[in-house]
């Protein structure tokens, strides 16, 4: 089979080695005589699959001890809800930064519990940059602040953790965890989907500090209750357990390739050398903003849009696969997470320069 690079933005790629490990298990995890598929989330085997999991990750990231890691269901949309539910308590206000698509989404189902201040916005300048931290409004007594460290749409990214007072910092990092190291303690929640940097989709993986729960708004359902699923350890009900277990080799394998450090450096190699194609080049376009563009998501368009369709059937026939652009901005996007290898970045290029000289 000829190497396909698939540059979606999610469900993404994953490394090699783990699909490898994961198909050398499939029938048969460790002589279970099972697969992980099969087996009851509360057996001895998959206890050691999902304790030996929270600890890598609680490694990789260096997560302090006053956080509970939770893997839960519902996808980072259910957290949009999650997080007014669990963070409101006595507070009826909530602070959140607009930055794109995935922001707008947070924004509209906390309006549901509470009233939201947008303290900045990017849709000024149609979700091309990051809105300067000296122009804020933040509220010192909102009951916390959330952002968007990367939007998977617009490719638009926070590079440095914004300072926030004593208010919790809560994070969607669905497209950007994993992918460099961050300090944990700066935030009151973190959380991510998996089908980006940490797995399959169906999981989610929610870094809440301890402090924070237990004081769920009145009417707050049972699974929505972050307490409930630290208090039975992200088993209440039963979990997405191969996806727990996929992730958990993930985490292995960041281990083995020397850590977040060493993600960081690879990511920040490979978006470099793809902005470096498209600003040396008439021919491609990134509408971002230079400080603020993404490594994980990087859109471009052609300069000449009736050639889009050309481009994307060469390209797939090349093996560079899902470079089709978000259907609200168009143009191309190339999601280059952790599992993307540098060699797919440096096969989208030559295709880039070849498709430039002849149409260009």
């Amino acid at each position: 089979m000829s190497q396909i690079y698939n540059f979606s933005a999610g469900p993404a790629m994953l490394p090699a080695e783990v699909l490898e490990q994961a198909a050398s298990e499939l029938v048969d995890w460790h002589s279970s005589g099972m697969s992980v598929m099969e087996m009851s989330h509360r057996s001895k085997g998959f206890i050691s699959i999902s304790e030996k999991a929270e600890s890598d990750l609680r490694e990789i990231m260096e997560i302090p001890d006053n956080y509970y890691v939770l893997f839960l269901q519902g996808g980072a949309s259910s957290q949009f809800a999650m997080v007014p539910m669990n963070l409101l308590r006595d507070r009826d206000t909530a602070d959140y930064v607009n930055t794109g698509s995935w922001s707008k989404k947070a924004i509209a189902e906390a309006g549901r519990f509470c009233k939201v201040n947008v303290v900045a916005s990017s849709e000024p300048d149609n979700f091309t940059s990051v809105p300067p931290k000296s122009g804020w409004s933040l509220n010192p007594h909102a009951a916390y602040v959330h952002y968007t460290p990367n939007e998977t749409i617009g490719g638009v990214e926070f590079h440095a953790i914004p300072e926030v007072g004593n208010v919790p910092l809560i994070a969607d990092m669905s497209s950007s965890i994993l992918s460099r190291p961050i300090d944990v303690s700066k935030f009151g929640i973190i959380y991510a989907g998996a089908q980006k940097n940490i797995g399959p989709a169906g999981l989610t993986v929610v870094i809440v500090r301890k402090d924070l729960i237990g004081k769920e708004i009145a009417g707050t359902p049972t699974m929505f209750s972050y307490a409930t699923h630290a208090k039975a350890g992200s088993m209440y009900n039963t979990p997405p357990t191969y996806s727990w277990y996929i992730a958990g080799l993930v985490f292995e394998w960041i281990k083995r390739k020397g850590g977040l450090k060493a993600m960081a450096d690879i990511n920040r190699r490979k978006s470099d050398k793809l902005y470096a194609a498209i600003n040396n080049s008439d021919f491609y376009n990134n509408p971002v903003s230079a400080g603020c563009r993404s490594w994980m998501n990087v859109p471009f368009t052609l300069v000449t849009p009736s050639l889009d369709a050309k481009f994307l059937e060469e390209a797939k026939e090349t093996g560079l696969v899902t470079l089709k652009g978000h259907r609200s901005v168009g143009g191309m996007r190339a999601s280059i997470y952790n599992a993307m290898p540098e060699e797919g970045v440096d096969a989208l290029i030559t295709f880039m320069e070849d498709f430039e000289k002849k149409n260009g």
